[in-house]
């Protein structure tokens, strides 16, 4: 009798594949991408990662998404019947690369972000999580009594996270500074929009 042949999970092996390109980007940058050294990085052949992805184009894209679920997951988790001003806090360290893990997915989401501009189906991809992320939190802020000022204040929490995101990954050893700045950004967001009408 002749085994089963092996059931192969499509979806698994692409993710297993977009994170190894994720893990490159952070250490290497996009410039040393390419299908072989992804495959090397999977322990597979180049045809057999092209089975899943037949160009870079088609793995940056998918990691890109990947990247972004990523983000998503992390800030679904954060409690959000915290008071106002914690829950942001709360919000904004699950973008910040304050771990191994973190550091590397900062790291690929910038190295996306600069290809992003000259590449406008990743722009797209882009622009579509941040609009989503945009539109939980102008929800989430809304939901809590901040309607007057919710689109205003989601956009300033983006922000805030990105620029954070930013120095901690090309200055870490002023982590603790930086994570002094984001209270005193707070403070002030939480008192110049009015928040106490909602804690």
């Amino acid at each position: 009798m002749r085994p089963l042949p092996k059931t192969v999970d499509r979806h698994q092996q692409r993710r297993q594949i977009g994170e190894a390109l994720l893990q490159l980007v952070a250490e290497h940058g996009l410039d040393e991408v390419s299908v072989r050294t992804v495959a090397a990085a999977t322990g597979r052949s180049p045809g057999a990662v092209q089975k899943y992805f037949r160009t870079k184009d088609e793995m940056l894209t998918f990691a890109a998404e990947l990247a972004g679920e990523r983000i998503e997951r992390r800030m679904a988790e954060v409690d959000t019947a915290l008071p106002l001003r914690q829950a942001l806090r709360d919000l904004i360290l699950t973008t910040l690369p304050m771990d191994a893990e973190r550091r590397a997915e900062a790291a690929a989401q910038l190295a996306f972000a600069v290809h992003a501009a000259h590449h406008p189906r990743l722009a797209a991809i882009r622009q579509q999580v941040d609009q989503d992320i945009r539109q939980a939190l102008t929800i989430w802020l809304e939901s809590a009594g901040h309607a007057t000022h919710a689109p205003a204040v989601a956009d300033t929490v983006i922000a805030l996270s990105d620029g954070l995101a930013l120095r901690m990954l090309y200055t870490p050893q002023q982590q603790e500074h930086l994570l002094t700045v984001l209270d005193h950004a707070l403070d002030t967001l939480i008192r110049d929009h009015g928040a106490h009408t909602v804690l």
